[in-house]
């Protein structure tokens, strides 16, 4: 499932063939940029913004700087490969495809594309970014106990409190901490689910998959997330599925009754 980790992950494999290169070619095949063509302009950078990924293009003599903005959302990839290798995925799922002289990043099923003229504006409304340069660790647990009615496990989905943070952490951070996810917020130790948050992210940045126990084997990598009636790892306990959110925002959530009551 994308999350923050993931999409740092993507802005790396992305930076290392598009950063610095001219674009050969680019095609947008999403409703409204369809007609829009980059081709002959350098990629400046490319960086995430917790779930957000941004490739920044430069400006020309007669076009202004852009960044193409992308969501992953929950099916969202954008495969890297050589010029000429065939997609890993079919045709019709691509929305972007970018080119230069010697690699090609394609991405699909993307949730949200975008040509912003702005970007740091227009994801102003983000809280501090886990994995990035300025994080703020104060800053992040001021946001969130700022909403105490709040349950936790709403808050830590809450971007605008703190980006990076997406429905499998949610639930690993939540027994990892012993706290059931509808607790309120003003029940629960935020700082520390803060630091557990940051630290849990910053460990799996680099992975090509995730890992909150510890232990890299198949099948015993998480916690409780997906493991619905397994015994827990630590009380065998059988774990349990439920929902949170409100209605037609609600998100599955697991945990274990015991270690999380």
């Amino acid at each position: 499932m994308p999350e923050g980790d993931t999409v740092y992950r993507t802005a790396a494999d992305l930076r290392r063939i598009l950063e610095g290169k001219v674009l050969q070619h680019s095609q947008f095949r999403t409703p409204g940029l369809a007609t829009s063509d980059l081709a002959g302009r350098t990629v400046t950078s490319v960086r995430s913004r917790g779930k957000h990924l941004l490739i920044n293009i430069a400006g020309t003599a007669t076009q202004s700087a852009v960044s193409i903005h992308t969501h992953l959302k929950m099916e969202g990839e954008w495969h890297v490969h050589p010029v000429g290798t065939r997609w890993r995925k079919p045709a019709h799922k691509a929305r972007i495809v970018l080119r230069t002289s010697t690699h090609e990043a394609v991405g699909f099923d993307l949730g949200v594309v975008d040509l912003l003229a702005d970007p740091d504006a227009a994801l102003a409304y983000l809280g501090p970014d886990l994995l990035g340069d300025d994080w703020d660790p104060a800053k992040a647990t001021t946001r969130i106990t700022a909403h105490p009615g709040t349950t936790i496990g709403e808050a830590l989905l809450d971007q605008r409190l703190m980006a990076g943070v997406g429905n499998e952490y949610r639930s690993e951070i939540c027994f990892l901490r012993g706290v059931h996810p509808e607790t309120p917020v003003a029940d629960v130790d935020v700082a520390t689910v803060v630091d557990l948050a940051r630290r849990l992210l910053w460990a799996n940045k680099d992975r090509k998959v995730r890992v909150t126990t510890g232990n890299t084997a198949p099948h015993a990598r998480l916690w409780v997330y997906g493991r619905h009636r397994q015994p827990c790892r630590r009380c065998h306990t059988l774990i349990v599925r439920a929902t949170l959110g409100p209605p037609g925002q609600d998100r599955s959530i697991y945990f274990c009754p015991a270690c999380q009551s």
